[in-house]
């Protein structure tokens, strides 16, 4: 005797593969880089806010057949800051004073060297070298239950 409804469950595997290759994906992902990123935000440093609002949501793409999510920072400096080794945590800010600005052409200007702000301490609030990989790391225990949650049948 032919087994019946073999076309339909085919049909049906297929959806339900389709479904999970597309939007099921692209939200598990999402999900994961949005924990990560919130719990990377209350690590990152906070002088004027700069770094922290550059920060942009997680995006999805598909590339050669894997779906791939980014999420970071676009401020210029943010590399630089995430990557520094924090030996000045829990110091004063210094102002660093102004230039001399000698300049052979033109009026000689002071002008604001940079770098510090006089106001804290450097990496306060609560800031931390590394904050975004430290913030995926302290999520990476959740991950299996934001993926179960997602691909729930």
């Amino acid at each position: 005797m032919p087994a019946k409804g073999i076309k339909d469950v085919r049909r049906r595997l297929t959806i339900a593969a389709n479904k999970i290759n597309g939007p099921t994906t692209d939200a598990a992902v999402y999900a994961v880089l949005s924990q990560g990123a919130a719990i990377s935000d209350a690590m990152t440093p906070q002088d004027t806010g700069m770094l922290l609002n550059s920060r942009y949501a997680p995006q999805i793409t598909q590339q050669a057949r894997k779906t791939v999510g980014t999420v970071g920072y676009t401020a210029r400096y943010a590399e630089a800051v995430h990557d520094a080794p924090g030996k000045l945590k829990g110091q004063p800010r210094s102002d660093f004073g102004m230039t001399s600005n000698r300049s052979r052409v033109g009026p000689q200007v002071p002008t604001a060297f940079g770098g510090g702000t006089g106001q804290g301490n450097y990496w306060d609030p609560g800031g931390e070298p590394g904050f975004l990989r430290k913030g995926f790391e302290e999520i990476k225990p959740a991950v299996p239950a934001i993926l179960k949650a997602i691909y729930r049948v």
